[in-house]
């Protein structure tokens, strides 16, 4: 119960619907507890009239009825009063008796409506908020953290997580007061009526307590664990939709079902297991409100028949209907207890996000300044803390205002961790990075981010227009722009192509497009905000030479007076950089123009020589 104290703030939150629907609550069984007692006086009535009629006693019917109608709530007894004070007969009474519980049962009823309104509707607003802030908590995470979680995992506790706390903020809450409220008025009413009975009829209520908080503590550790072989089902199943082409295309079908199949039995194992215990329950419930019931009808006709006790059928009558109503509120509480002990594994887990903290933080008095574009590398020192990777050592790079300095070397040398680092993905371990004199850990996360436009390696595309994708990063939709950039991405005339042009939908992660419309799409969507400093990451790896070519046209043009970091493993000796920065393993080797490292006839040479043989056909 303790991982719930986190959704106490959105009962807080609406605390004025909550409350308003516990009055529903005490209303609804209010009206409800009246008809056993109506039932009963009917039931006494008719033995009464039978009485008169077989014996002649009419005095003696009076006293019982006076004597049942003390035990009888404020309302009960101002209705039979109205009825004996208007001297009905018995016909009479017994019709305005069947209408009055009739209209208990409507108003009840009604109650009941308003309660379902007030607190189910209140939980979906729960439900709503929670969603609202475990997603802005993902989005706030650092990129180390999705590195080490899965997105099946993060996707289960924000969809099924969610739902089973929604349970607990909703129908368990409802059911619970419902309990509560029933249990109490009919305790009260019953130990008014007759104290002892109450008590032999009430004996196998501790017994199904037990057996209810025995049940629970093994549901609750199977509940979490079911809840963790779902997040693998589910991380099994997004990993084999996103990665279907490569499944295919290695015939690996049989075996990711097989493997599915291994994931998915386990869980129905386990899930089955936990029906099974759940399975206790109700029987349990039957039975104990079936002894009640034996008890209530045997302990209370051995005393009309011995006549003890001041007992008479309907208070027989009223028992039962007490223990009829007790059955579901009894037997909800196994199903209350399950609900609550499900959504405390739940919310456990999503507390183990909530409470997780980026290790990239905003700091407390965040610097907003426009960007010009000089930038400082000043012996950074990096390891990713997830593998171990050494990836810069003692890196140490300026960068001038509109310069543009491409950084090349091989795979794993480091070159895109400079992009995460410029752009705060993460913060290095030793030495410092500038902007504009600037340490990047004193600016505003957000506003540094939009001032410095990155194009990725590992192009994402939403399920979108090709237009939404250009002008992600714009606050208002331009659709001049959108063109613009597009002509200087060199994928205008490709889009006008399509069926509908630039509202032409693109599928999931861009599975519609080719391998470079993908990346020229993307080098738009980092173009259009216009920044002052443009980080392009290996982004023309997939496009032709002829293609590159034009690019790197438009670009030289687009790039006139802008900061731009052009990190590739291939050389563009066409493009006139202002520098170029050789890495291996993490140190900078050579750096100079395209002819100074020619001329020095070392690394550079060697990657430059080792590009053209692979371009010149055999």
């Amino acid at each position: 119960m303790k991982h719930l104290k986190a959704v106490n703030k959105y009962f807080w939150k609406y605390r004025w619907r909550f409350l308003l629907g516990l009055v529903f609550v005490i209303l609804s069984n209010y009206f409800r507890i009246l008809t056993p007692q109506i039932t009963g006086y009917v039931v006494n009535s008719v033995e009464s009239e039978l009485r008169e009629v077989n014996h002649g006693a009419p005095e003696l019917a009076q006293k019982a009825a006076a004597r049942d109608a003390a035990n009888y709530d404020i309302l009960v007894r101002k209705f039979i009063s109205i009825l004996d004070t208007d001297h009905a007969s018995f016909n009479r009474k017994v019709i305005v008796c069947g209408l009055t519980l009739l209209v208990l049962a409507l108003i009840s009823g009604f109650f009941l409506f308003l309660m379902r309104q007030t607190i189910i509707v209140m939980s979906r607003h729960i439900e709503y908020d929670q969603k609202r802030e475990i997603y802005n908590h993902y989005q706030q995470l650092d990129t180390n953290f999705y590195k080490t979680h899965s997105t099946g995992d993060l996707m289960s506790r924000m969809a099924e997580d969610v739902s089973r706390v929604r349970m607990y903020t909703g129908p368990a809450m409802m059911y619970f007061a419902n309990l509560v409220v029933t249990i109490g008025f009919s305790l009260f009413f019953m130990l008014r009526k007759d104290a002892l009975l109450s008590l032999y009829v009430l004996t196998p209520l501790p017994i199904l307590a037990i057996t209810i908080y025995y049940v629970n503590t093994i549901i609750h550790k199977r509940s979490e664990h079911i809840q963790a072989l779902l997040s693998n089902l589910t991380t099994n199943a997004q990993e084999s939709y996103s990665g279907i082409r490569v499944i295919k295309s290695f015939v690996q079908e049989k075996a990711m079902l097989r493997f599915f199949s291994h994931n998915s039995e386990e869980y129905r194992k386990n899930a089955v297991g936990l029906a099974k215990v759940e399975s206790i329950y109700f029987p349990s419930m039957g039975l104990m409100i079936g002894l009640s019931t034996l008890l209530a009808i045997m302990i209370g006709g051995l005393y009309v028949i011995h006549g003890s006790h001041n007992t008479d059928i309907g208070t027989i009558t009223e028992f039962v209907i007490y223990i009829t109503m007790l059955t579901f509120p009894v037997s909800a509480i196994g199903w209350v207890a399950s609900m609550v002990q499900r959504a405390s594994a739940s919310q456990k887990r999503l507390n183990e996000f909530l409470d997780t903290q980026s290790a990239i933080q905003n700091p407390s008095a965040a610097l907003t300044q426009p960007i010009q574009g000089n930038i400082s590398f000043q012996g950074v020192d990096f390891t990713y803390p997830n593998t171990g990777i050494h990836a810069l050592k003692d890196f140490s790079l300026e960068i001038r205002k509109g310069e543009k300095v491409v950084i090349i070397g091989r795979t794993g040398s480091g070159k895109t961790t400079i992009a995460q680092l410029l752009l705060r993905m993460y913060d290095p371990d030793k030495g410092k990075i500038l902007i504009d004199n600037t340490d990047l850990r004193r600016l505003d996360l957000q506003d540094l981010r939009r001032q410095v436009s990155y194009v990725p390696q590992d192009v994402f595309l939403f399920s979108d227009t090709v237009s939404g994708n250009i002008q992600f990063g714009l606050d208002k939709a331009d659709e001049e722009k959108v063109r613009q950039a597009a002509r200087y991405a060199s994928v205008d005339k490709e889009i006008e192509g399509f069926s509908n042009r630039y509202e032409t939908m693109i599928g999931e992660r861009g599975v519609t497009l080719s391998g470079g419309q993908k990346q020229r799409i993307s080098i738009a969507r980092g173009l259009i905000k216009d920044p002052e400093v443009i980080v392009f990451d290996d982004c023309l790896s997939a496009v032709d030479a002829k293609t590159e070519k034009e690019i790197l046209g438009n670009l030289y043009q687009y790039l006139q007076h802008k900061t731009a970091v052009i990190i590739t493993h291939r050389i563009f000796s066409l493009f006139d950089f202002d520098r170029i920065v050789v890495l291996e393993e993490g140190r900078i080797v050579e750096t100079g123009t395209h002819q100074e490292l020619i001329a020095l006839n070392g690394y550079y040479t060697y990657l430059y020589e080792q590009q053209q043989a692979e371009n010149t056909p055999t």
